[in-house]
């Protein structure tokens, strides 16, 4: 998966962010991890993989898909702080016979790994095991790319909107 032209779309929003909330001289590395567990967490949330003890259905799929680039959105500008947006041809490797649960449990532990080391080999494998939990969710790359590019729409206007 090709993501050239995500990682320019958000290196745009990041800067108007961090111009418009006097933030460019800012160390958000940090921050951008703590945001990313918890875009993490809403999207598991959403998919109520974890909730053994209710029955209540996921919610709808363009609800988790809306979630699940929330965190694209992060990951690539963890990217950005990094200077890894040259290397921007994800490949997805892995097999998605794992449960939901296991697959969002991968990746918590490898946003853990990234947040330590802040290696390439640690973000690729990162953003690996978010896209396979994308892949088990049903979207494709067209999928992601698609609603990613809404999103960031969308997260351009709340800026200009005072949000």
């Amino acid at each position: 998966m090709d993501f050239n032209e995500l990682f320019k779309m958000q290196q745009s929003l990041d800067k108007h962010i961090e111009t418009q909330h006097n933030l460019t001289k800012e160390d958000l590395f940090d921050r951008k991890v703590l945001a990313l567990l918890v875009e993490l967490g809403e999207l598991a949330n959403e998919t109520r993989c974890f909730k053994f003890w209710s029955l209540k259905a996921p919610s709808a799929n363009n609800v988790i898909l809306e979630e699940f680039v929330d965190g694209i959105h992060f990951m690539l500008s963890l990217g950005l702080e990094l200077g890894f947006e040259t290397q921007n041809n994800i490949k997805v490797d892995g097999q998605v016979n794992q449960s939901l649960s296991e697959l969002f449990l991968n990746v918590y532990e490898a946003v853990g790994e990234f947040k330590r080391t802040r290696h390439l080999t640690a973000y690729e494998n990162m953003f690996n095991q978010y896209i396979l939990l994308g892949k088990k969710l049903g979207f494709n790359s067209n999928d992601i790319k698609k609603a990613y590019i809404e999103k960031n729409e969308v997260n351009f206007e709340r800026q200009q909107q005072g949000y």
